[in-house]
């Protein structure tokens, strides 16, 4: 994981394997034929608490370099409305409703085109949700910047800048 600038100390939120907590909600999608619902709906409290405090982080920061500047409100606003939607799209909402049509679209297939038995079907199930988090999240990541980029961003003319929302 990429650090941010030459200098720059490494963000405990993108640059250490604190990041993987973001991802928590996609392996508990991939785990859902096999696990209770209360344990993947627990997945998303962890990628949830995961996105918010990133997002907290990115508002002390933005706290600490606008320390008397005039807008100092705005752009810890700005920091932290960015960071969480950004990441609750990309981190938690589109991938965790993308693996769990993956997997259910596998099950369902699985059990119309195998004799496998049914455990089988739902571990093989859990293995292709898992195999496909790696390939989701790069266009995901992508995706998010254009529609934040042609939307919110526009709002607050930080379009331009590198966003400071995404992860490396």
């Amino acid at each position: 994981m990429a650090q941010h600038g030459a200098a720059a100390e490494p963000d405990l939120y993108r640059d250490t394997w604190v990041r993987y907590l973001g991802y928590a909600n996609e392996v508990g999608e991939s785990f859902r034929a096999l696990v209770p619902k209360s344990l993947v709906w627990a997945t998303y409290g962890v990628a949830t608490a995961y996105v918010t405090a990133d997002a907290a982080d990115k508002g002390q920061k933005a706290a600490q370099v606008n320390l008397n500047c005039p807008g100092r409100t705005a752009d810890i606003t700005i920091a932290v409305v960015d960071t969480f939607v950004w990441q609750a799209l990309a981190s938690v909402a589109i991938p965790g409703f993308t693996i769990n049509r993956i997997c259910a679209t596998s099950l369902y297939l699985m059990g119309r085109v195998t004799r496998w038995p049914l455990p089988v079907r739902k571990w093989a199930t859990t293995a292709i949700g898992l195999s496909a988090i790696p390939f989701i999240i790069t266009p995901i990541d992508r995706s998010v910047d254009y529609l934040l980029d042609s939307s919110l961003r526009k709002l607050y003319n930080t379009q331009d800048k590198p966003s400071e929302s995404r992860p490396t």
